[in-house]
């Protein structure tokens, strides 16, 4: 009994350590030549999906991903590559609003409201990336967040039929981001396996066309 235990922990182990590299490369192949650091080398879409994250660390300081992105969508917008911003990310809770930080923040840096759309309901990567084909009626976008995270989202992107792109905002530090890099592998295994089980976005709902 103990030996067949023991072969299953180790077949359990090999299997998992099997599957993270399996996904990691799967995603990282959806995204080669798709993500760009350079405003002249990126195409032009007409909408940027700005992928929400927490304005402050639980320490109370501002988180460093939330001002690069805010700085990256910026770039986008004021060089002509996109021309209207999606803000997709959790509204969970009175208290917690994602999409409106980023909005609030980038109407400080001169863009306009009116090129400005909020998806309260981006509460996944995968959500994001549906419900801005299924509810804003985009079958092409720019996705803004850092490298590693805009190729995940390219990964699901092409899994539902969306044309991406990722303009990489400036990451962090090893030491500042090395919890989240741990947890990226983790975040693409969970979005291979979405995919092959089919799981869809939490909330739908009416259309918002961005036109």
């Amino acid at each position: 009994m103990k030996k067949k235990i023991k072969f299953l922990f180790i077949f359990f182990c090999i299997f998992s350590i099997a599957l993270l590299l399996v996904s990691n490369y799967i995603v990282t192949k959806a995204a080669k030549n798709k993500t760009f650091s350079t405003l002249s080398e990126i195409p032009k879409n007409k909408v940027g999906l700005v992928l929400g994250t927490s304005k402050y660390l639980k320490d109370g300081r501002l988180n460093l991903y939330f001002t690069h992105r805010i700085n990256a969508t910026v770039q986008l917008f004021k060089s002509g590559k996109i021309d209207f911003v999606l803000i997709s990310g959790d509204n969970g809770s009175v208290n917690y609003d994602e999409p409106n930080d980023f909005k609030n923040e980038l109407l400080k840096k001169g863009i306009p409201e009116d090129k400005i759309f909020l998806d309260y309901a981006g509460f996944r990567t995968l959500d994001s990336v549906v419900r801005a084909k299924e509810i804003f009626g985009q079958n092409s976008v720019t996705i803004v967040s850092q490298e590693f995270h805009n190729e995940r989202a390219i990964y699901l992107a092409s899994k539902h039929a969306v044309s991406a792109v990722g303009y990489n905002a400036k990451d962090v530090s090893l030491n500042y981001g090395f919890k989240t890099q741990l947890r990226e592998y983790l975040a693409r295994t969970k979005a291979f396996l979405d995919i092959v089980i089919g799981i869809e976005p939490k909330f739908l709902g009416n259309k918002i066309e961005i036109k």
